[in-house]
């Protein structure tokens, strides 16, 4: 058997480093060499997330005890907050130029450094890396990926609408002036860092929307459904707070260009899917539910008409911290390093 590829995890404490842990201790191809988390250096995988207790993994330590010149790793996983990613990735790529890199953070996924600056608040420190990464949405960018050193892993929400979409607009079947998002996510899409709006009292028995009009992923849709239509294309994005612990739940209203129907629409779709693992276009009319692709690389759409002629609804889900982050990078991982797409992420959903 062909010797396995060296991986760290920078920010391995979060939900999403814990979330890259679990696929990866299961992937035949890989072994897990490095995991950092600051806050908790010293301490072992297993007092921070109880269920790797019975796991032989390395010991956290910090990013800058880590010597990448001597660590030897063939891919690195950021899973670290935007805005500190920058300088830490410059300093990795620089002394270890072999390694890659599947990034987590949104510190690499929008082109242009003015839309980044606009959005993030702060100039880009990496701008050369920046001209460099590609974007990982794998159904979309799979030969680039493959090429590549430094890859953005997408958003979540960016994730579960660019899907159904951006083939839609490809194609020129719907008007891009028309699109409509409205989103929902789980409470670990905020993190893991203690919040008192996140606190179990403040979500549960409730459901509110945040960041309305100004949500940072609105430039990353932005981005793509311009590149996608051949022309700027401004979308409505409203992202909803609900009392789960995972998923993205998207419902989506579109109109059809020169008459095109919720049916035509339909079929571009399971054509555009139908050879995709971790695509699942439902028979037309069935609508998805988020329990239904827990703890999967999945992500299900659905298609129905909409009363009005013309305009259709469609439905998407994913679970926001596997094929919405931590099963997606691997799935870029995967790609990278030549191994299945599928390898140790083609798992069902946890149900119930």
């Amino acid at each position: 058997m062909a010797e396995k590829k060296k991986i760290g995890i920078l920010g391995a404490s979060g939900y999403t480093g814990a979330e890259l842990v679990r696929l990866l201790l299961r992937h035949p191809r890989v072994q897990i060499e490095l995991l950092t988390a600051d806050r908790r250096a010293g301490q072992a995988m297993g007092d921070v997330f109880p269920q790797f207790a019975p796991y032989d993994l390395p010991r956290l330590v910090t990013i800058e005890s880590v010597d990448w010149a001597t660590a030897g790793l063939d891919l690195v996983f950021c899973a670290l907050p935007h805005a500190t990613t920058q300088t830490v990735l410059k300093d990795v790529l620089t002394k270890a130029p072999a390694t890659k890199v599947v990034d987590l953070s949104a510190d690499f996924r929008l082109q242009d450094p003015a839309a980044y600056a606009k959005w993030y608040g702060h100039e880009h420190h990496a701008l050369e890396l920046q001209k460099e990464a590609v974007y990982g949405l794998v159904e979309m960018y799979r030969r680039d990926i493959r090429k590549a050193r430094l890859v953005a892993n997408p958003g979540c929400y960016t994730t579960c609408a660019q899907l159904p979409l951006i083939p839609l607009l490809k194609a020129k079947a719907i008007k891009s002036d028309e699109i409509v998002i409205d989103a929902k996510s789980g409470v670990t899409g905020a993190g893991r860092s203690p919040r008192e709006d996140i606190l179990f009292s403040e979500v549960s028995e409730g459901f509110h929307a945040y960041g309305v009009g100004h949500h940072r992923h609105m430039a990353e849709l932005d981005q793509e459904f311009s590149k996608a239509a051949g022309k700027e294309v401004v979308v409505s994005f409203t992202p909803h707070l609900v009392p789960m612990n995972r998923g993205i739940f998207s419902t989506i209203y579109v109109r059809g260009r020169r008459d095109k129907n919720a049916q035509e629409l339909y079929a571009i779709l399971s054509r555009q899917y139908e050879k995709e693992p971790f695509v699942y276009v439902l028979p037309f009319g069935r609508m998805p539910q988020s329990r239904h692709v827990r703890g999967s690389n999945m992500t299900f759409i659905g298609v129905a008409n909409d009363r009005q002629p013309g305009r259709a609804i469609i439905i998407s889900t994913l679970d926001n911290l596997t094929k919405g982050a931590s099963g997606q990078a691997v799935q870029n991982m995967n790609a990278m390093l030549g191994f299945a797409e599928t390898t140790g992420i083609d798992q069902p959903a946890m149900f119930p």
